[in-house]
């Protein structure tokens, strides 16, 4: 591990340390994690005051929504956010923006942030429970990660993750093999840009952007370039997806109720997801676990927490009420009882 916590950009009480990861063709790779304690009265009394929390962004994405890390903090959780390799704050000079192959290879990240939550496998078994939450191609990266390493979680919390294609399952079977030859011929080659911005327009209409610390370089409007090496990783996880997966704990799977055209600006797209097809991910969704909570959010778009107000306060009683009286909650109890004895 290098160096200590430090006040990050988000400022106090936010803060982050750098984790190294080795290096690559590219130069020094690390990842970042940001971490943020509950209050003293939430920390002793607070109904999660025994629960870490692993958060995981979505691509072209990083870690800057201040208001969620103070809902988990404020119910006495543990917050924690990992911003992955070439993204965000582990962004260095020269690196391909979110460039992998595989999204295996974000297994070291994630273990090197574990173990500096004092979760990792080489020490003495933490006694609190570790619950994942993944938005969009995080929440991909988490379900994948959870079902490779069962026992390790007590719950996941998806927020609209990307577990399809948007062109459903017919045509990213039809994809698949084309993406599939390019990324061993070409894998850092050029894609059409399809981005065209709209969705941080629409998170700036709602009033969702800018905040304090927000880093456009890291979070461009249109997005990052896209590459085949990275789209066959992508196309790759769907298809395990589909497939039938199994995570192994609780989940709670929350999508907005409307998906919208992403190519031509509407006043829609700041009441629905222009990113995902989000009915294609509900069903999706029934292929990943045996305990699946589905919650729609009327109103919500591509990350629910950045919504109106309205929709906004619907997805955090959502997951306040998953949290507090579903498996989550009950399960305190039994924890508790089975650490001490």
């Amino acid at each position: 591990m290098s160096g200590e916590w430090e006040t990050d950009v988000l400022g106090r009480p936010f803060q982050s340390l750098t984790l190294p990861l080795g290096t690559d063709q590219e130069g020094e790779i690390v990842a970042t994690l940001v971490r943020l304690e509950p209050p003293m009265i939430a920390r002793l009394t607070g109904p999660l005051r025994d629960v870490d929390v692993l958060y995981l962004h979505g691509w072209s994405d990083y870690f800057f929504q201040v208001e969620l890390g103070r809902f988990w903090t404020s119910h006495g959780a543990r917050f924690h956010a990992l911003d992955l390799r070439k993204y965000g704050r582990s962004l260095r000079p020269g690196q391909t923006p979110g460039f992998v192959t595989s999204l295996e290879v974000y297994d070291a990240d994630i273990a090197t942030a574990l173990d500096a939550m004092g979760h990792g496998l080489d020490g003495a078994p933490s006694r609190r429970r570790l619950v994942m939450m993944g938005h969009s191609t995080g929440g991909l990266t988490a379900t994948l990660w959870a079902s490779r390493h069962h026992g390790r979680l007590a719950g996941l919390v998806l927020n609209s993750p990307w577990l399809e294609l948007q062109i459903g399952t017919l045509g990213r079977q039809a994809l698949s093999p084309l993406v599939q030859m390019r990324a061993r011929v070409d894998p850092l080659g050029a894609h059409p840009v399809v981005d065209l911005g709209f969705y941080t327009r629409a998170q700036t209409e709602v009033g969702a952007l800018p905040v304090r610390g927000y880093r456009r370089e890291w979070r461009p409007e249109r997005g990052f370039p896209t590459h085949p090496g990275w789209l066959a990783a992508i196309v790759e996880g769907h298809r395990r997806v589909a497939a039938g997966i199994d995570v192994g704990v609780p989940t709670l799977v929350m999508l907005s109720t409307a998906s919208t055209n992403p190519f031509a600006w509407n006043a829609e797209m700041t009441g629905s997801d222009s990113v995902l097809v989000v009915d294609d991910i509900a069903r999706a969704a029934t292929r990943i676990g045996r305990d699946i909570t589905l919650a729609r959010i009327e109103g919500g778009i591509h990350d629910l927490f950045l919504s109106r107000p309205g929709p906004r306060e619907q997805a955090y009683r959502a997951l306040e009420r998953w949290l507090t009286t579903g498996a989550i909650g009950r399960s305190r109890g039994s924890r508790r009882s089975r650490a001490s004895g």
